[in-house]
C-alpha cells in the first residue's frame, strides 16, 4: 500500500501543479484582458496618443495580451517536477509557437494600423502604400509561419527556408497573382497612373467611377450606379483606361454637342431680315462688321455685283454660327481661356450638325450638364429668329397630319 501510494505521489504532484500552472494562467490572462487591457485601451483612445485609435481598432493590444498566459505556461512547466521531459518539451514548443503566432498577427495588426493612419493624410491619395503594406503583411505571415513549424519540430528555420528555395517555381505559380499585383502596384504608383478618388473609365472590365481603394491585388472602383467593380491590379497595366483626373485639374470639362439643323431652312438673309436681327446685341458688331467687309466685296466686282449671284451675302446658319459664338464668350459659366469654337459637320442625313466645343469653368457633373442643358435649351428655341428648323425624324403625328391634309385638300 505504501509503496503505491509513493507511486502516485509523483503523479499527484505532477497533475497539482499543471492546475495550479492552468489556474495561474487563466487568472493572468484575466489579469490582463480585463483590467490592464482596458486602462491600455482607455489610454490609447485618449489625446495623449493621437493613433491610439487605429491600434485599438486593429486588437493591437487584444493580441499582445495573449501572449502574457503563454509565456507563464512556458516559463513554469519547466519548473514543475513529475513530468516527463518529452511532455515538457512539448508544451514548451507549443507555447513559444503561440507567442510567435500572436506576435505575427500583433505585427500584421500594426502594419494594417499604420496604414489605416497614413490613409488619412492627403499624400495617401497620391502614393497609396496598401499594397505594399499587403505584401510586407505576406511576408510576415510566411516567416511567422516557418518560425512557428521550426519551433513545434526542433528544427533550424534556416533548414524549411532553404526548401522554400528549392521550391522557387511552384512559389512563383502559386503567388503569380500577388508578383503581378506587386509589380503594376509600384507602376502605378511610381508614375502616377492612378490614385485613390480617381474618376476611371475601363468598359472591359465594366468600372466607370471613381477609384476607392488600391490594394496590392485588386482596385476597387465604385461606379456611378453605387455598384462596385473589382479589378485585378495588373490588368490596369496591361490594358488601357481612360483617367479624368487631368479633366478635373484643368479647370473646365469639355461640351462637345451638335444641334442639327434642317438643310431646306438654310438661306440668305435680305437686307430687312439682316436689319432686324440687328436688334440682337450679341450680333449688331457682327453684322456691322459683315456689312462693311460685304459692301467692299461687292464694290470691286464692278458690273458684275449687280447680279446677286456674284455677290457675297450673309446666311441665316452663318449669322447663328455667329450668334452661338459671341453668346458662349459672354456665358459666366463658360471657360473663355480654353479652347472656344463654333464649327459646321458636314451635312448628312440628319440634317447639318453645328457643333458647340467648348469649357465649362466647373467640373463638377451636376453643374457641368445644367450648363450644358442651359446652352442648348437657349440655342434651340433661338433658331426660330434666324428662320433655321431643327432637324427631326417624322414621327407618327406628322404622318398623321399630313394624311389629314391629303384628305382634307381631297
Amino acid at each position: 500500500m505504501l509503496e503505491q501510494l509513493q507511486r502516485l505521489d509523483p503523479i499527484i504532484l505532477a497533475v497539482a501543479g499543471v492546475l495550479l500552472l492552468a489556474g495561474a494562467a487563466v487568472v493572468a490572462d484575466i489579469i490582463v484582458t480585463r483590467v490592464l487591457l482596458r486602462f491600455v485601451r482607455r489610454v490609447a483612445r485618449s489625446d495623449a496618443i493621437p493613433w491610439g485609435d487605429a491600434l485599438v481598432d486593429h486588437k493591437v493590444f487584444g493580441r499582445l495580451a495573449h501572449v502574457v498566459p503563454a509565456l507563464i505556461i512556458f516559463s513554469g512547466i519547466g519548473i514543475l517536477r513529475g513530468l516527463p521531459p518529452q511532455v515538457v518539451q512539448l508544451v514548451q514548443n507549443v507555447a513559444m509557437a503561440y507567442v510567435v503566432l500572436m506576435l505575427t498577427m500583433a505585427l500584421t495588426a500594426t502594419l494594417r494600423a499604420a496604414n489605416q493612419i497614413y490613409e488619412s493624410y492627403p499624400l495617401a491619395r497620391v502614393r497609396p502604400l496598401k499594397g505594399v503594406v499587403q505584401l510586407v503583411q505576406i511576408i510576415v505571415y510566411i516567416v511567422g509561419g516557418v518560425l512557428i513549424v521550426a519551433i513545434i519540430f526542433e528544427q533550424s528555420p534556416i533548414l524549411f527556408l532553404g526548401g522554400f528555395g528549392a521550391m522557387t517555381a511552384v512559389l512563383l505559380l502559386v503567388f503569380k497573382d500577388t508578383i503581378l499585383g506587386l509589380v503594376a502596384s509600384v507602376q502605378l504608383t511610381a508614375l502616377d497612373m492612378l490614385r485613390v478618388g480617381d474618376w476611371i473609365e475601363m468598359p472591359q472590365c465594366g468600372a466607370d467611377g471613381d477609384v476607392i481603394e488600391v490594394a496590392l491585388h485588386t482596385i476597387k472602383v465604385q461606379n456611378w450606379d453605387k455598384t462596385i467593380t473589382t479589378i485585378p491590379t495588373y490588368k490596369l497595366i496591361a490594358e488601357s483606361f481612360r483617367n479624368w483626373r487631368a479633366m478635373s485639374e484643368s479647370g473646365g470639362r469639355r461640351i462637345k454637342r451638335a444641334v442639327n439643323i434642317d438643310q431646306s431652312s438654310i438661306r440668305f438673309l435680305d437686307a430687312d431680315e439682316v436689319g432686324n436681327l440687328k436688334r440682337f446685341a450679341l450680333l449688331e458688331g457682327y453684322l456691322n462688321d459683315k456689312e462693311r467687309e460685304l459692301a467692299e466685296a461687292q464694290a470691286s466686282l464692278g458690273k458684275a455685283g449687280g447680279v446677286s449671284v456674284n455677290r457675297r451675302r450673309l446666311t441665316n446658319v452663318g449669322t447663328f454660327r455667329a450668334y452661338t459664338l459671341a453668346y458662349l464668350k459672354t456665358h459666366a459659366k463658360i471657360n473663355t481661356d480654353m479652347t472656344l469654337l463654333i464649327r459646321q459637320n458636314p451635312p448628312g442625313p440628319e440634317g447639318l450638325a453645328i457643333e458647340i466645343y467648348c469649357f465649362t469653368k466647373s467640373t463638377d457633373w451636376i453643374v457641368y450638364e445644367d450648363v450644358q442643358s442651359d446652352i442648348f435649351d437657349h440655342m434651340i428655341a433661338i433658331l426660330p429668329e434666324f428662320g433655321l428648323r431643327l432637324f427631326q425624324r417624322p414621327a407618327g403625328s406628322d404622318v398623321a397630319r399630313l394624311l389629314e391634309r391629303t384628305q382634307g385638300s381631297s
